[in-house]
């Protein structure tokens, strides 16, 4: 039974004792310094995390709703645009701004393309084209802003089919998607065909870069072969970027960007002055804005610079390496599809994936579980290439001895 709810207490309780208190309850929580975690957080080492520790501190407590009291928020939120649009290769009257995290950007994102849709072509009834393998985020956005949400089956490379896109596209199309990568795989879709099929019609076209925009480019500039995904494909009018997955920022960064920047203040921009505060103007959905998660965006792209994502990027790229290798050198597991950089799922033709993924999580691994097919889910940080021997052997072990499988669905959900 549940005990009793939690009531504000009558006095206040002591700073060292809330702080062991908080410090005792944390032990339960996965190990992600210790790189046993696969997503959520996304560690780049010691050093960055002490700056980032200092610059959220400097900008705790002030709020980027207001940019006239706190201009230099203002700057540092263009700057961190500016260094963005500039990596993705956008246009000079690209412009954008920055969210609280990918599904804020992408909220956004189908929020300018209905608008757009129905001021530029009259659409009434909007229609969402994502492939299955997009972020829920679409599915979250179509159900918050009234558009009838289609998704795109994928080909046998778990990518979107561009031929059954053809099929289901059609005038009340407000919005196409593309992921570059999708999370459950990895795989990179066929952004220039999917974004041909969108500008054929006058159609907005949306690449959810929020995993790859700050690792696909570094990739590239290592010699690895890159999928074209950014706005050196025509037809791409918004792209969404995290900064704070492979930009290494703290949690609650990430940046729209629109290849036409009049589309920001005309169909993302909310504006409203008929009430006695004054006028009110925000160009995402939340009102009040943290401060620190833009400082530390900003800081972290000036501290890193181009060499230091470099090398990170190379680091990286050599731990996935190692892991998929080690992987497909187990009997029975196998990678699926053909992931473009460090986000990958794999299966096993001889047990249950689940299984292995429990027994895993009893050494202490926390594994996300993805569906159709069934398989584990990783996604590694530079600060996976010191445990990469351990989680094999230990994947080794299990594989061959899985824990029972237990209640599957119950598990997933």
């Amino acid at each position: 039974m549940l005990g009793a709810p939690m009531r504000l207490p009558k006095q206040g309780t002591q700073r060292e004792a809330l702080l062991s208190e908080m410090r005792q309850r944390k032990r339960q929580d996965a190990d992600w310094r210790g790189a046993r975690t696969f997503s959520l957080v996304y560690p780049a080492g010691d050093e960055v995390d002490a700056f980032l520790a200092e610059a959220n501190q400097l900008y705790l407590y002030e709020n980027a709703l207001n940019p006239f009291r706190f201009p230099s928020l203002r700057q540092m939120e263009v700057e961190v645009v500016e260094m963005t649009a500039g990596l993705l290769h956008a246009p000079e009257p690209a412009r954008g701004c920055m969210t609280s995290g990918g599904t804020e950007s992408i909220l956004m994102a189908v929020k300018a393309a209905r608008e757009r849709a129905k001021s530029l072509r009259g659409v009434t009834r909007p229609k969402l084209l994502a492939p299955l393998s997009a972020h829920p985020a679409f599915a979250k956005a179509a159900h918050y802003l009234g558009l009838t949400h289609v998704q795109i089956p994928l080909d046998a490379d778990y990518r979107a089919d561009p031929e059954a896109a053809a099929r289901l596209i059609d005038d009340d199309t407000a919005l196409v998607v593309g992921s570059a990568p999708n999370y459950p795989f990895g795989t990179v879709d066929p952004i220039p065909e999917l974004a041909a099929l969108a500008a054929e019609r006058g159609i907005s076209f949306h690449t959810d870069a929020c995993l790859g925009s700050f690792l696909l480019p570094f990739y590239e500039k290592l010699g690895e072969p890159v999928p074209p995904f950014d706005f050196r494909v025509p037809g791409v009018t918004t792209l969404s970027a995290d900064v704070h997955k492979y930009g290494y920022s703290t949690k609650g960064a990430s940046v729209i960007l629109h290849r036409q920047g009049s589309d920001l203040k005309e169909h993302q921009l909310f504006f409203y002055d008929r009430w006695p505060g004054g006028a009110y103007a925000s160009f995402a959905m939340a009102g009040a804005r943290p401060a620190a998660p833009i400082a530390a965006a900003w800081g972290i792209l000036r501290h890193l610079g181009e060499e230091g994502y470099l090398a990170l990027a190379g680091k990286l790229r050599d731990t996935v390496r190692r892991f998929q290798e080690g992987i497909a050198a187990i009997p029975g597991l196998r990678v699926i599809g053909e992931p473009v950089m460090s986000v990958f799922a794999f299966t096993s033709d001889r047990a249950d994936p689940y299984a292995i993924g429990d027994a895993m999580d009893a050494r202490g691994w926390c594994l996300d579980r993805g569906k159709d097919p069934d398989t584990l889910h990783l996604m590694l940080s530079p600060e996976h290439a010191r445990v990469a021997e351990a989680f094999l052997a230990d994947l080794a072990a299990c594989a061959r001895d899985p824990a029972s499988g237990g209640d599957r669905e119950a598990r997933y959900s």
